[in-house]
């Protein structure tokens, strides 16, 4: 048995959950998700719990097992908290701009960079070096993310660029001088 799929999930007070066939509903204080569970598992309601489990033992069934019961917290975290991930700018001029709900970074090119966030997901500067993306849905908060640490990854020699708060970058040494 798979030992992440077979934890219960608690549902916070301020949290309901739908159940129509295999689509799943989750409402809560910061929105609304849903997503539709693959046929090999079942999802059961116990007052606030929730308990995700197979409906047989084939090989689909037991590799979607976890993977769904992950899903369902995340879906369930966050309506209720929300998810974000911070991202950190390093370099001499390098910075970050909100400009309506955009991101604006100037990080070194001919032209600034405008990344439009999808529904959902909000940008905010701190110190025009400090990025936060933040929103209800885990996966998509992960991409956006990654589209802004993609726009100018660190580099390994000065380490300048766009990092994910507390990431190393490991350095590398640079030219050899002449003996």
């Amino acid at each position: 048995m798979s030992r992440i799929g077979k934890r219960p999930i608690s549902v916070p007070q301020k949290v309901t959950v739908t159940l129509d066939g295999q689509t799943l509903v989750v409402k809560g204080p910061k929105g609304e998700l849903s997503r539709t569970l693959p046929p090999e598992v079942e999802v059961l309601q116990e007052g606030d719990t929730l308990t995700v489990n197979r409906r047989n033992e084939s090989r689909a069934a037991r590799q979607r097992h976890g993977l769904c019961r992950t899903l369902v917290a995340n879906m369930v975290e966050g309506v209720s908290q929300g998810f974000q991930r911070k991202l950190e700018i390093q370099g001499v001029g390098y910075r970050a701009q909100i400009q309506g709900r955009s991101l604006n970074l100037i990080v070194g090119y001919s032209h600034p960079v405008l990344i439009e966030p999808p529904d959902g997901v909000q940008f905010a500067v701190e110190n025009n070096t400090n990025i936060l993306v933040s929103g209800i849905d885990k996966e998509i908060v992960g991409n956006i993310a990654a589209q802004v640490r993609a726009v100018r990854p660190p580099e390994p020699y000065k380490g300048k660029g766009i990092r994910y708060a507390g990431e190393v970058v490991r350095r590398k040494a640079g030219k050899a001088g002449k003996k």
